[in-house]
């Protein structure tokens, strides 16, 4: 156990030798000194001891500015006063102003141990708190680093997204924008259904905008096959969600956007697919989504058929509650009036670039 090294100041060399003898029988490392200069030097150097005492001297006004000046040079040095008159009031207004941390008896070692002891825990337990403080500033630091570094890439990561889907969208004018308005749709049917989470409210927009990802895999001749498709172009077809999931796992994506690309198509009779999942077996994001592409597929333009207005779709999802949707979800759906719908179609779809650039030069004079 290593010893607390303790200086003594004392006015002469007989001051608080019985004291220094009863100390190191406690595993104090004693050191005395008669003079302020010699006390001073001692506490600068090298190894320097780890308290003062101020044995049995006169307080006068030197002795208390002296004090004070070891104070403020050695802030967390526990200096402790055994004053030749326990009444004296130097000595407490020593205490009440910070100038030194304790005052003893000099008759009483017992009280001295305690004191000390109290007072170099009180230190070891200060200069602990310094370096938690400091490591914990330096941890936030590297946080808000990380931090910022994070949200650029998030801000690259979301921009790449949209620009994917932007980009297989574009594969086929006619679903040009599809799955911008699906992302809105889905977040505000899942706002409705109560989901608050600004984190999950993001994930089912990313498991919006990458439903059908798959479909990178599927042929051009398949996927814009103008005809009737065969019964194997179908089942090639109906492989998108599974391939689809397969390309995000690969990153690592989020719960919920995955469940959005794999479950997509399922219906809530069972008679989707990849899994043929019903009922709440399919997992609530899926469940959204699966509305959401419905309304816009209702109200957008296809080959094999024009598109229909709002109240068209809002029948065609209400008969199918219970069959192809989620009852939940459709009530969610029906609690919004049909213009709130119309205009969110119309603010995302406003805000797209156009399909063809020439087109834009070309109505220039």
């Amino acid at each position: 156990m290593k010893k607390e090294g303790i200086l003594i100041l004392a006015g002469n060399d007989e001051s608080g030798a019985d004291l220094a003898r009863y100390l190191a029988a406690y595993h104090f490392d004693l050191e005395k000194v008669t003079s302020f200069p010699e006390a001073l030097a001692r506490l600068a150097s090298p190894n320097a001891p780890s308290a003062l005492l101020v044995h049995s001297l006169p307080l006068d006004g030197q002795t208390r500015k002296t004090l004070r000046e070891i104070k403020k040079q050695f802030p967390l040095l526990p200096v402790i006063v055994l004053p030749e008159d326990p009444h004296d009031a130097s000595a407490l207004s020593l205490l009440l102003d910070g100038a030194i941390d304790q005052l003893a008896g000099a008759g009483h070692p017992a009280g001295v141990i305690s004191a000390l002891r109290s007072e170099l825990k009180k230190r070891e337990l200060i200069v602990q708190l310094r370096l938690y403080s400091q490591a914990l500033k330096r941890l936030k630091a590297a946080q808000a680093q990380n931090m910022r570094k994070a949200f650029e890439l998030e801000e690259i990561y979301t921009a790449t997204l949209e620009n994917l889907m932007t980009a297989l969208d574009l594969r086929d004018v006619e679903t040009y924008g599809h799955s911008l308005v699906v992302a809105k749709y889905s977040q505000v049917l899942a706002q409705v259904l109560g989901i608050k989470d600004e984190e999950i409210l993001e994930n089912i927009r990313k498991g919006a905008l990458l439903h059908d990802v798959g479909k990178i895999a599927i042929p051009d001749a398949i996927l814009k096959k103008p005809g009737r498709l065969t019964a194997g172009e179908w089942e090639k077809i109906r492989l998108h969600p599974s391939l689809g999931y397969g390309l995000i796992r690969e990153i690592k994506m989020v719960e919920q956007v995955g469940n959005i690309i794999l479950y997509h198509h399922e219906r809530y009779d069972g008679n989707g697919y990849p899994k043929g999942l019903k009922n709440e077996e399919i997992p609530l994001e899926a469940r959204i989504f699966a509305l959401a592409d419905a309304l816009d597929a209702i109200t957008s333009h296809r080959p094999y058929r024009k598109e229909r207005d709002f109240k068209a779709a809002k029948k065609e999802i209400k008969d199918n509650r219970g069959r192809q949707f989620d009852p939940k979800t459709v009530e969610a759906f029906d609690s919004l009036n049909l213009d709130r719908w119309e205009k969110i179609r119309y603010e995302t779809t406003r805000i797209m670039p156009a399909i063809d650039p020439m087109v834009e030069l070309k109505k220039k004079p």
